[in-house]
């Protein structure tokens, strides 16, 4: 079911009648979404638009609670997760996200996608101290618990993967000459910024062309041709799955065959590796820090078992291979554990103390070797990344997970 409005509707009809509290206290004091018998949460993603394509990631979260509904909700309570669509635009974004606080009363936003939608809504949910809970999107900018306290994200960020992309390129290439093509947005920009500090005062010299590109044009072809024209033999492409499946293709036809790198939010072999042609893409190199469930070394992983059984009776219509499903399950599952964590004290400081405390918490779908922690005054929550190679079938890791820290 796809639309502008998308609810996942609480498993079973539940009543008071069918809640056994026992010997259980009296409930806490509860906020604004929160009833004796349900908790209701908000959410956009993008169902429409330039970036529809991830929509699955929102289609991973609603199921996600299906599950956790038909398995007895969070702590007594069923979890009302209302998913509206932000067709990856700011001003829908900001209209959407007051129905949810002002219409939907919603206890928190949680798991939004995006990094303009969530910029949109940025000041409008701090001054309502309403939580943005683990939004998904890496730029620096939502990581500020000092002017948006409300505001916690739950990605790697972007700089720190840019660094990862630009250290890796001076150790296997350091006389290489770099393209480097990216969306022109804060995601882009960001990556950008954190390639250039790896390079240090190398960056002008190896860096012989940048070039943008806007979410709202139908191709990137002609770019990839000027891109090749200027002698690269490294591409850095930083941009969304339609646009790095385009580039894969049209480098094949143009039979550029560079190091070619590929932001990790792209990587996904269902959504940009299959369409550009597995032969096509061979070879290709990006930054993960998730489990690639199709991978045959992972099929006796108890968490890629269990993620398995979950795709086929909550999203049957979805491929395996489309991996953009794994953040939006990885993302309510970290939701899950933190409402898990308030107990019946349900209010909205203690849901963002908790969001901001997190130790002892990892994403099933994880990498091992992946650390998760953050704190009140330091919102980053992914503190490794793994650098990976395509081989035609899967991503297959090239080094240990890197330390984001320091870098």
């Amino acid at each position: 079911m796809r639309g502008i409005s998308r609810r996942a509707i609480l498993s079973g009809a539940f009543s008071l009648a069918a809640v056994s509290w026992g010997p259980r206290q009296a409930r806490a004091r509860n906020d604004l979404g929160v009833t004796e018998t349900e908790i209701k949460l908000g959410t956009t993603g993008a169902y429409s638009g330039p970036v529809s394509s991830a929509a699955v990631y929102s289609e991973a979260q609603t199921a996600y609670f299906r599950m956790v509904n038909e398995r007895g909700g969070i702590n007594g309570r069923k979890v009302n997760l209302i998913s509206l669509d932000n067709a990856f635009s700011p001003a829908k974004a900001l209209e959407q996200t007051r129905r949810l606080v002002e219409s939907d009363e919603v206890f928190a936003i949680a798991g939004s996608f995006g990094s303009a939608p969530s910029l949109a809504v940025q000041r409008y949910l701090n001054s309502k101290r309403v939580p943005n809970l683990f939004l998904t999107s890496g730029i620096e900018k939502f990581n500020d618990p000092k002017n948006f306290p409300w505001i916690v994200p739950f990605y790697p960020l972007y700089v720190a993967q840019g660094k990862v992309f630009g250290r890796y390129v001076l150790e296997q290439r350091p006389s290489a000459r770099i393209a480097v093509h990216y969306s022109n947005d804060d995601l882009g920009r960001d990556f950008v910024k954190g390639i250039r500090a790896a390079l240090g005062d190398r960056a002008e010299a190896m860096i012989v062309k940048e070039l943008s590109h806007e979410l709202s044009e139908p191709t990137i072809e002609a770019q990839m041709v000027e891109l090749k024209a200027s002698g690269a033999d490294v591409l850095v492409q930083i941009t969304q799955s339609k646009f790095a499946a385009q580039g894969i293709r049209k480098a094949a036809a143009l039979d550029w065959r560079p190091l070619y790198i590929i932001a990790g939010n792209a990587s996904s072999i269902g959504t940009t590796l299959v369409p550009a042609g597995r032969e096509n893409s061979t070879g290709i190199v990006t930054a993960r820090w998730e489990r690639n469930v199709t991978d045959p070394a992972e099929a006796d992983t108890p968490a890629v078992k269990e993620y398995i059984e979950f795709a086929k009776k909550y999203l049957p219509n979805i491929s395996l291979e489309n991996t953009t499903t794994v953040p939006g399950y990885n993302n309510a599952y970290m939701i899950e554990q933190v409402l898990k964590r308030c107990g019946d004290d349900l209010t909205r400081e203690n849901l963002l103390k908790q969001a901001t405390t997190i130790r002892g918490i990892v994403p099933p779908l994880f990498v091992e070797g992946i650390e998760v922690f953050n704190s009140p005054g330091d919102y980053r929550a992914v503190h490794n990344l793994q650098l990976a190679k395509f081989d035609g079938k899967t991503w297959v890791a090239i080094a240990k997970p890197v330390a984001l820290d320091g870098l």
